[in-house]
């Protein structure tokens, strides 16, 4: 997940955009394929109606790319929370809801295959119908292929590190170049913040649909642990790196009460409360500071990021993932490549859509954050997208230095990562919402939930 990005949204618009309902997700027959000599697919994860310069953004590329490809009809669909909320992404498999160009989590290729349905692109993905296919990270193709046949494109990816609010920082009287390196520090810090008061949060953190799960793992790759064993067959984390992820969130917020009295939080929650200046520190990918400024109302100026913390040192990993488009099954080969097509526009093109830094620029949403890297570093895309980055970068890009200076080695999320996300919230809101939480007995109890996850599944 980034900010999911992301499935970054904070409106509850189901259906908003070009007046479609949530029915409009499952291609109807009379509109699946050609129309004349038209080629018609739906779209998911349109911006919502309350993201205004997004949503103008999107349905102008929709206008420009029909223009330039008039036998392609493209009908967005916005399902508001439900493209950055794992829960409903799955409802949505499960009610045959999906578009016939479907987002989806890196996390999500198990679950699309097991639903039945995925569609297999791999002959139809070709420098033809995405002009920079090859220069896309292969690491990045290979998150959505199995048995080697590819059934995603990859549009979007992250690691995780330390977003803090310098504003706070100064007010707190804590170094905005120099972010805390270490879970301790990271305390001391928050309490400092808290300190402020207002209703100020030092440090927050995700605990409900499927977003604690998430954090818990990227806060458990950080102390050198992992979620499944390396055979993938068993839990792997009620153990002494697991007691010191869920121990460091209990002393913050019951020992310091640093965190803030509200929990349960969920992406957007969270991010409305820092776009409000009331979060110090989280974690986060730096695509976060974005949601903060484009869908929040926060000042990018007031946001910086380092390295995630280790424990006693640098972090030993850190957590890596994304987020890309599917297929659904049954669709032509006319319609496949029109998706690819749009996807390459939208989505994997220089200077178009999601790389359009020259329209972003003066919109006030930032440009020059490290991210999204899809492409192979000193390929030709890749160039263009950094060359382009920088001549229109608004943002102080030195806030993102330590945490580019200092990476962290990169650790992808586990198998069936949704599933056990969402067991994962259990210790997470467990240990944020009760004062007399049992370490050990969460963990335990996550523990046997995931092995009888893993279990049904063998």
């Amino acid at each position: 997940m980034s900010v999911p990005q992301y499935r970054k949204v904070a409106a509850a618009a189901l259906a908003a955009g070009l007046g479609l309902s949530l029915a409009a997700c499952s291609t109807k027959s009379d509109d699946s394929g050609d129309a004349g000599d038209k080629v018609t697919i739906t779209v998911d994860c349109q911006p919502v109606g309350a993201q205004k310069e997004l949503l103008k953004n999107w349905n102008d590329d929709v206008a420009e790319f029909q223009r330039q490809n008039p036998t392609i009809v493209v009908k967005s669909v916005s399902v508001g929370e439900q493209c950055n909320n794992p829960p409903d992404f799955t409802a949505r498999l499960a009610g045959g809801t999906v578009t016939d160009v479907f987002y989806g989590y890196m996390t999500d290729l198990q679950q699309v295959l097991d639903s039945g349905q995925a569609m297999d692109i791999t002959e139809y993905a070709t420098k033809d119908t995405i002009p920079t296919w090859d220069s896309v990270d292969p690491a990045l193709k290979e998150v959505f292929t199995d048995s080697g046949k590819l059934y995603g494109i990859p549009v979007k990816n992250y690691s995780m590190g330390l977003i803090y609010n310098k504003a706070l920082f100064q007010r707190a009287g804590l170094d905005v170049n120099n972010p805390p390196k270490t879970w301790p520090e990271v305390r001391a810090a928050a309490k400092k913040i808290s300190a402020l008061g207002g209703g100020v949060a030092g440090y927050s953190e995700y605990s409900a649909g499927n977003t604690g799960g998430w954090h818990f793992t990227s806060l458990l790759y950080s102390q050198g642990g992992q979620v499944l064993t390396a055979d993938g067959k068993k839990a792997d984390f009620n153990n002494a790196a697991g007691k010191q992820v869920l121990q460091n969130l209990k002393d913050m917020r019951y020992g310091d009460n640093s965190m803030g009295s509200r929990q349960l939080l969920q992406w957007g929650d969270l991010l409305t409360n820092a776009g409000a200046g009331k979060v110090g520190m989280f974690i986060g990918a730096p695509d976060a500071t974005q949601a903060i400024v484009s869908q929040f109302q926060g000042k990018y100026q007031d946001w910086a990021m380092g390295p995630l913390p280790g424990q006693d040192g640098p972090a030993k990993a850190t957590l890596g993932g994304g987020e890309g488009y599917f297929f659904k099954k049954g669709l032509s080969p006319e319609q496949v490549k029109a998706g690819l097509k749009w996807i390459a526009y939208q989505k994997l093109t220089p200077g178009k859509g999601q790389f359009d830094y020259a329209r972003a620029k003066p919109q006030n949403y930032p440009v020059g954050l490290p991210q999204p890297l899809l492409f192979t570093n000193g390929s030709d895309a890749q160039k263009q997208e950094l060359d382009l980055r920088k001549a229109n970068a608004n943002v102080d890009t030195t806030n993102f230095a330590a945490f580019e200076a200092n990476p962290v080695p990169i650790k992808g999320e586990p198998r069936n990562a949704q599933a056990i996300y969402a067991v994962l919230d259990g210790a997470m809101s467990g240990v944020l919402t009760n004062p007399n939480a049992n370490v050990d007995a969460l963990l335990k109890t996550a523990e046997d939930k995931v092995n009888q996850l893993l279990a049904a599944e063998s």
